[in-house]
């Protein structure tokens, strides 16, 4: 629809949030608290703890920093596929643009999930272009959360599959530093350091990371440099504010395309695009404050600001598009792609602001346990994008070589607001929780080639409603129910012309019926049972499209299944010398298809009816499972077997693969992955060792663009050294 602002919109929320709020503090306990016997680290988390999640009336699911340290991830998409329901798609080898999906959704660029870092959102653009072509690396994390059920409502504007949580490590209360290093095949190197103290009322941690490799295909290398710095500065007894600071920077040697068939059954890790070079370095700031106002009530609030510049010069988009400009008689055929056909810099510009107050507190209304939490969000997005054609292959900026000049000059602004509020209503040994998330997103573009300018707007209400039963010491039943909801970015809904198109919100009715337990010490379980029924799910016009591919409405889809997770530590039911452990994760989405009627959207095919068909890219089984012993407190060995099954690329389900390479079935397969460490007894030092894929499967990895593999097997050695 066409904006129509309301004017005193923003200022209607704030106020009905502001009642809401003033209402939960005015029933809160109001004797003054004792002092605080730690330092406070200010910081919003989507889970927390073990405690927490017991509340927690959804699906839930954290990885901590011994598992992380223990399985020696290589990329977040290693991390990720040890969590239920979570599909991680390898691309280019390195984990530089993970493509994450969950519970079925295409995992392309990672668009249909909410990243965070912090509690602070991680995307450059998650209103206007929430695609992932930046990510640190998982190195600089402690702990990853992911939470599918009704609760993700309070942090959005993503609400359709889930949240995914990056903690940064915690600031140490006394000096304390750790230096790793490691080596590998495949042109693999990684340094990364990290040192904290705290001194007095301030505490800092500082994190630096840098690592390269040649990726999974023949003319790439990788070089990344991240640097992190986190400082709490404790202000009184309840307040105290952490100010964070970052830098990314990646020169990378990668091409964006896959392979054709006869590619890749002539080499499937080549790359005939070695000409291909994405620049990227983004720089982020971060202020959170914190205010206990007393022992019931919590005031937090996030201020962010982050810079993220990309070009990404290549000669393709996709294997069709070979070589880059057919119709120019230097550039008619691959054995001129290394001399005389050009090139296309896909330059981008994106700035981001926000602030967002939140409040918790606990408190007697209606004679119950409450906990109320509530806040608002302003955001603001802009992005600048400059499509640069050259002649040369060679070519990296306009004016260089036999430049063909700027094909696309834009201006795109997203400007939100938002506000949320639940309510958790705890009776003895139930709890229900209600909740509402109210977003309001106004979208202008403007194209500086053709003169135009096009402003549209959309708004949604987004209920949710979940409750927990403790069945038993230590087993929880839960259950919920939410809506939801994935705005469109700019260039979906507003035309290079300026006009409006009719694309509405992607929505859903999401539901979970599920139990946690540990039934056991050393024995934790979670089994989910989840349904996704989506009344407009939005899909790529064209199967190829990669990100940047017009949208439209596909209308109703129908994903669900079951999720199940384990963990056992067996020390606490043997007495061995040897301490064996184990995990699993185990994913089937029985159902995963489109309903009502429906036509093919893959261009020449659009009056095939695909009703019933299963979704791209939405594998019915998962399994992550992991078997370990520990001896003693030096050895830690580890064997992980990591299975995905077949899944369809396209609406056709078309099984042959097209000679193109980017339409047709992608075979299961099994990885198998095994860690060693080892802590010497003279140091606080470990040697660790690592394969990945050790049976060097050659597997598809992905058809979206063309056929890419799957990482070769990858054998790295290091040493960890903590002072």
């Amino acid at each position: 629809m066409l904006r129509n602002t309301v004017p005193g919109r923003a200022a209607a929320i704030a106020a009905a949030v502001s009642s809401v709020l003033a209402a939960a503090a005015a029933s809160a306990q109001q004797p003054p608290p004792p002092p605080l016997e730690t330092t406070l680290e200010p910081v919003v988390v989507v889970i927390g703890d073990r405690i927490r999640l017991d509340t927690i009336p959804g699906s839930a699911f954290m990885l901590d920093q011994s598992v992380l340290e223990q399985s020696r991830v290589f990329t977040v998409n290693e991390a990720l596929r040890q969590v239920p329901g979570v599909f991680a798609r390898d691309e280019e080898g390195f984990g530089l643009r993970p493509n994450i999906g969950i519970r079925g959704l295409n995992p392309t660029r990672s668009t249909k999930v909410l990243l965070l870092e912090d509690g602070i959102p991680l995307s450059y653009a998650p209103y206007g272009d929430n695609a992932s072509y930046y990510h640190p690396p998982v190195t600089r994390f402690e702990r990853i959360e992911v939470l599918k059920g009704s609760s993700q409502i309070l942090f959005g504007p993503h609400t359709v599959g889930g949240v995914i949580n990056y903690i940064t490590p915690s600031i140490p209360a006394d000096s304390a530093g750790q230096l790793t290093a490691s080596l590998g095949n495949e042109g693999f190197g990684e340094v990364l350091g990290q040192y904290g103290d705290t001194i007095g009322n301030t505490g800092f941690i500082a994190h630096g990371t840098y690592r390269e490799s040649d990726g999974a295909r023949d003319n790439m290398n990788f070089r990344v440099a991240d640097l992190n710095l986190k400082v709490v500065q404790q202000l009184t007894e309840r307040q105290a504010v952490t100010v964070r600071g970052s830098y990314y920077d990646e020169d990378s040697q990668v091409t964006y395309t896959g392979l054709t068939l006869d590619e890749w059954r002539a080499d499937p890790r080549q790359n005939p695009f070695k000409n291909d070079h994405m620049y990227a370095y983004r720089w982020g700031t971060s202020a959170t404050h914190q205010f206990d106002l007393n022992p019931s009530t919590t005031f937090i609030t996030n201020a962010y600001y982050t810079y993220f510049n990309r070009d990404w010069w290549r000669q393709s988009s996709n294997s069709g598009q070979r070589p880059n400009d057919s119709s120019d008689p230097a550039c008619g055929g691959m054995g001129n792609l290394n001399t005389t056909c050009g090139n296309e810099g896909r330059l981008r510009q994106y700035w981001t602001t926000g602030l967002e107050p939140r409040v918790t507190v606990e408190h007697g209304l209606f004679g119950a346990d409450n906990v109320t939490e509530a806040g608002m969000r302003y955001h603001h997005e802009d992005q600048y994008r400059v499509q640069a054609n050259g002649d040369d292959p060679r070519s990296r900026q306009p004016g260089t070589g036999r430049n063909a000049g700027v094909r696309e000059d834009s201006d795109r602004e997203v400007t939100a607001a938002s506000a949320f509020v639940q309510n958790r209503f705890g009776f003895d040994r139930w709890s229900v929780t209600p909740g509402v998330r109210f977003e309001d997103i106004d979208y202008t573009r403007i194209d500086n080639l053709l003169g135009t300018r096009g402003e549209t707007s959309i708004s949604e209400w987004i209920p949710g409603i979940g409750a927990t039963f403790e069945a038993a010491p230590g087993t929880v039943v839960f259950a919920g129910v939410h809506r939801g909801f994935a705005p469109p970015g700019v260039a979906d809904i507003v035309t290079a012309t300026g006009g409006s198109v009719d694309l509405d919100p992607e929505l859903s009715w999401n539901y979970e019926l599920g139990v946690r337990s540990v039934p056991l010490d050393g024995l934790s379980l979670e089994a989910t049972l989840f349904r996704m029924d989506f009344e407009n799910q939005i899909v790529p016009a064209s199967v190829a499209g990669g990100v940047g591919a017009t949208l439209t409405s596909a209308g109703e889809t129908l994903q669900q299944g079951l999720e199940f997770a384990g963990q056992l530590e067996g020390e606490a039911f043997v007495d061995w010398p040897v301490e064996p452990y184990a995990r699993l994760s185990y994913t089937w989405l029985g159902d995963a298809e489109y309903v009502g009627t429906r036509f093919s959207n893959v261009p020449g095919f659009t009056t095939v009816r695909v009703t019933g068909n299963r979704l791209p890219y939405a594998p019915e089984h998962l399994l992550a499972g992991t078997v370990g012993i520990r001896v003693g407190r030096g050895l830690d060995v580890q064997l992980e077997g990591v299975y995905t099954s077949e899944a369809y690329t396209d609406d056709l389900n078309t099984v042959e693969i097209v000679a193109s390479g980017q339409r047709g079935r992608i075979g299961g397969y099994t990885v198998w992955n095994a860690t060693a460490n080892y802590v010497l007894p003279v140091c606080d030092c470990t040697v660790f060792l690592t394969g990945k894929n050790l049976g060097d499967k050659l597997y598809v990895a992905d058809m979206s663009r063309g056929l890419t593999p799957g990482m070769p097997r990858l054998v790295q050695a290091g040493l960890s050294f903590r002072f």
